[in-house]
């Protein structure tokens, strides 16, 4: 890596893209709560602050580097600028086809989920009820990209991440391991109380529009639906339906 005092801006600017990110080995977190979240969690995974003014004493450990306001705004992703940039380094096997060594018991796993709020917002809620990973496919949003950094608010870290073309394989390995695949469906006719009744489980969730493919249906274990009033709503957006499961797959192990 290039010393802090040398990169140029652009330098920053590229870690919006997936290609900058993998570079560089690193991606961007925006905000002072965000990134104390990150500091809580692994705080030696910054690798350096972003910042238009002085910051707190909390952030003197880091190497900072101080811009100004256009320079910042060409960096940051938000419409509103926090005025706080963490750099911090990519995950350790985030985006290989090998499991960790501590998987845990709860996992989520999202297909072709589109919309980076979405992911992040689905990270951050997993990370919240003691959710050990998420397995995403390679159509999904980067969890490293900067809008899914600023939904998960920081809890990027707080569990492993595997993003790649090979997820049905996982999924398939921790199925031979024990662990039962429960996706929710629009389709289906199970009830998510199914969720309280496995100590180990893979919660599957679909595309926004299309839901979970045939082949990830075909493996599950169970299906199951959320119920809810049609003639108010149509149906939940996947990060609510997510939310609901989550919630209640987290009572079994209360």
């Amino acid at each position: 890596m290039v010393d802090a005092s040398l990169r140029a801006i652009k330098w920053y600017r590229s870690l919006a893209t997936s290609r900058g990110r993998r570079e560089a080995g690193a991606f961007l977190v925006e905000g002072d709560r965000a990134i104390k979240q990150i500091m809580g969690i692994c705080p030696e995974g910054i690798i350096e602050i972003v910042a238009k003014e002085d910051v707190l004493p909390v952030y003197s450990r880091y190497k900072v580097r101080h811009v100004n306001e256009k320079q910042f705004r060409s960096i940051s992703s938000t419409k509103t600028p926090q005025g706080l940039i963490a750099i911090v380094r990519t995950p350790q096997g985030i985006y290989s086809d090998i499991l960790p060594e501590n998987i845990g018991k709860r996992i989520l796993l999202l297909e072709d989920i589109q919309d980076p709020g979405n992911v992040g917002t689905l990270i951050r809620t997993a990370a919240a009820f003691d959710y050990n990973g998420v397995i995403l496919s390679e159509k999904c949003a980067d969890p490293l990209s900067p809008k899914c950094a600023q939904a998960s608010a920081g809890s990027i870290l707080s569990l492993w991440l595997r993003r790649n073309a090979g997820y049905l394989a996982l999924a398939d390995k921790l199925d031979r391991a024990g662990y039962s695949i429960i996706v929710a469906s629009l389709k289906a006719k199970g009830s998510p109380s199914l969720l309280n009744e496995k100590d180990m489980i893979i919660l599957g969730l679909g595309n926004e529009v299309s839901g979970p493919s045939c082949k990830l249906i075909e493996m599950a274990k169970h299906t199951i639906k959320i119920e809810i009033s049609r003639e108010k709503a149509e149906s939940l957006n996947v990060a609510a339906c997510g939310a609901i499961c989550i919630y209640l797959s987290s009572r079994a192990i209360q």
